[in-house]
């Protein structure tokens, strides 16, 4: 078994949430928050509310399409927020730009819809990040599925997903490691292309337990 010149270490994560100044309670506020909110806002509206949703059973993943659609009533817009994939942007401001181009081509189209007030008004909230080294680290693939085995929910999207805003690649932590440092170029495919929308946090953990264990086998 290969063992890596460089160890995967895990990070231990957990996010503290903050209530900013902004609210809305029209489309045209909305629109006006989202140009003005923090980016650790558009991540918790958007990175961070995908792994919330997937406690739930119904919506949206994306907040800002959620709030859009249950509490304006405009499911047009709503699908349209919700259609960015955010595993394709490499920074949070090209995901605000995608957000705002999306909201002002409705804004022209339906301009009469853009005062109307809310059911309930949208606050923008920001996600602070904090991370810890986990005392585990893998300098192999055996190592590499017992460390996994105790990571939390929480820190293995971390490494999944948000990894992608930190590295500037349409990659993620585990798959950078499995083909720079074991040289396993198909599992670092296979596990990049784990589809964080059809499935859970749990059901994406499942799937890369197995794509391990396949190696392993091998």
């Amino acid at each position: 078994m290969k063992k890596a010149d460089h160890p995967f270490r895990f990070v231990t994560v957990s996010y503290l949430t903050r209530i900013e100044n902004q609210t809305a309670t029209t489309l045209g506020e909305l629109r006006d928050g989202l140009e003005k909110c923090s980016g650790g806002s558009i991540f918790y509206h958007t990175f961070q509310s995908l792994g919330r949703h997937h406690f739930l059973t119904e919506g949206f993943s994306n907040d800002f399409a959620q709030w859009v659609l249950a509490a304006l009533n405009y499911p047009v817009l709503a699908e349209q927020l919700a259609a960015p994939d955010i595993r394709g942007y490499l920074t949070l401001n090209d995901l605000r730009s995608d957000l705002l181009r999306i909201t002002d081509d409705y804004c022209r189209s339906r301009s009469e819809e853009v005062g109307r007030v809310a059911f309930e008004p949208f606050y923008f909230c920001e996600s602070v990040e904090v991370t810890i080294p986990h005392t585990s680290e893998a300098w192999t693939l055996e190592e590499f599925r017992r460390g996994l085995e105790h990571l939390s929910n929480q820190s293995f999207h971390y490494h999944f997903l948000v990894s992608r805003l930190r590295l500037g690649l349409r990659t993620n932590d585990f798959s950078l490691w499995f083909e720079n440092e074991l040289g396993l170029p198909t599992l670092a495919q296979r596990t990049n292309y784990i589809d964080v929308y059809t499935n859970t946090v749990e059901g994406a953990r499942a799937k890369l337990f197995t794509f391990v264990d396949r190696e392993l086998a091998a």
